[in-house]
């Protein structure tokens, strides 16, 4: 990768191996971002996009894609994921690409109408520079559609660390400011962040669907036995339930350039 560091070219095959070997358990654990995907598919629905040529960046097993396709059934959609396995568990009729999107966006003949997102941006080296290289890659008033965690996310996880005093390894995800930012001269025409928290007796059954999605990599030093015990400890707990909980914050954005 031109221009990537040793670290960040590192981080970015770690990403993909480990979406590789989760692809066989995604579409049983990722509720949450099947969710997403349809409340995003479904703001689509709700405006006036060109029909012609969508696409799905960093489109895992479909889910995006899927939802798009059912909200339009006259449309298709190309997905487009880093991962072959991934690409694998899509229908047989699917149009699909592989492609790093750390490498920018594929040359196409013809500019998409669309480019939907989700849950995917923040996994991308440089992720703001990446989404300004999308919003470049549209059609004259051609739209953008994006979901993806945003910083407040995991604030007990958060907590927990800092009250048992050890490094926090939960992934950091762009600011709402941030991506606001980059898109400030362009026409946002939905925004809203959705608040999403799980609860479960357990602080390792809220962590272990990451694992099995593929989405545990750190950029952070391995927690060791010993720190995640404190960590557990010092996991907040519902006050009714006595249930250890994880909030996500997820910001929904739909932009026409």
């Amino acid at each position: 990768m031109a221009g990537v560091s040793p670290l960040s070219n590192r981080w970015s095959k770690q990403v993909l191996s480990n979406f590789e070997q989760a692809a066989s358990t995604y579409n049983s654990q990722a509720q949450l971002q099947r969710a997403v995907a349809w409340r995003l598919a479904r703001q689509c629905a709700r405006q006036h996009i060109p029909a012609g040529f969508w696409v799905d960046l960093g489109s895992g097993t479909g889910l995006m894609a899927d939802a798009l396709e059912a909200c339009n059934p006259h449309q298709a959609v190309l997905r487009v994921d880093g991962c072959h396995e991934m690409l694998k568990h899509h229908h047989h009729s699917s149009q699909t690409l592989l492609w790093d999107l750390n490498l920018g966006v594929p040359s196409w003949p013809q500019l998409p109408s669309l480019l939907a997102s989700s849950f995917a941006l923040h996994w991308l080296i440089n992720p703001l520079e990446r989404l300004h290289e999308w919003m470049a890659a549209l059609t004259p008033e051609g739209w953008l559609a994006l979901a993806l965690p945003v910083e407040g996310s995991f604030p007990q996880w958060h907590q927990a660390a800092a009250t048992a005093g050890v490094s926090c390894t939960a992934l950091p995800f762009p600011s709402q400011a941030s991506l606001l930012d980059v898109l400030s001269s362009n026409n946002i025409r939905h925004q809203q962040l959705h608040q999403f928290t799980q609860q479960s007796p357990e602080v390792f059954q809220l962590l272990k669907p990451m694992r099995q999605i593929g989405a545990q990599a750190s950029p952070c030093s391995t927690m060791g036995v010993g720190n995640w015990r404190h960590l557990k400890q010092a996991w907040p707990r519902c006050q009714n339930s006595g249930d250890a909980q994880l909030t996500w914050l997820i910001q929904l954005l739909l932009i026409q350039r």
